[in-house]
């Protein structure tokens, strides 16, 4: 048994150790040295459990007049296209100032003008979901978005809300700003049939 084990320590052991002086290289050393390594490589003892199997869809975006960079708010959805947890929509910054890729978290000052004012999962099922959200700097103007898999087999979100007094997809909120806050917003999306950009100037909390 000793024997076998030892053999197995020989398969598995870094090259490292066999470039080591043969040091008390006994049948007992090297089982122990096989059940050291196994536990290293499992990972219960390392901490890191299998990788949920979830994924981010972007939403849609809020673009400032002062820069280029933007919000991007996203919403996390498992191997069903199903949100998962409780409040599965989030967002942060791309930083396209510097780079196209590279992003960074909201700051809490920050979420307090371009964060959430509620979300609510209205709907989460084998065939997709169904969460409601506000955005702080318009409250009373409910987002709906839905979940779904897409004829391509790959999950899509769509974000509805009303633009000039239409139901629309949501892209993106442009918010221009002047030297004691922000001037107006202009919300953009896309009609219900994809055939036109609907766009809605709003100058005050709605």
């Amino acid at each position: 048994m000793l024997a076998t084990v030892a053999s197995a320590a020989r398969s598995v052991m870094p090259t490292t150790l066999r470039a080591l002086p043969r040091l008390r290289r006994s049948p007992r050393a090297l089982a122990a040295l096989a059940l050291f390594l196994v536990a290293l490589r499992s990972p219960t003892a390392s901490g890191a459990g299998p990788a949920p199997d979830v994924t981010q869809v972007p939403l849609f975006s809020i673009a400032k007049s002062e820069n280029k960079n933007q919000i991007q708010y996203v919403v996390t959805i498992d191997a069903r296209c199903a949100p998962v947890g409780a409040a599965p929509v989030s967002a942060y910054w791309r930083m396209l100032e510097k780079g196209p890729t590279l992003t960074a978290p909201l700051l809490p000052r920050e979420a307090r003008a371009y964060g959430l004012a509620r979300q609510d999962v209205l709907e989460s099922d084998p065939n997709g979901g169904h969460v409601r959200i506000a955005l702080r700097a318009l409250a009373r103007r409910p987002l709906d978005i839905v979940t779904f898999r897409g004829a391509d087999g790959a999950c899509r979100a769509l974000t509805t809300t009303s633009i000039g007094g239409a139901p629309s997809h949501l892209f993106n909120v442009y918010v221009h700003l002047q030297w004691d806050g922000v001037d107006y917003l202009l919300l953009q999306g896309w009609s219900i049939d994809g055939a036109r950009v609907l766009r809605e100037k709003v100058t005050g909390a709605t």
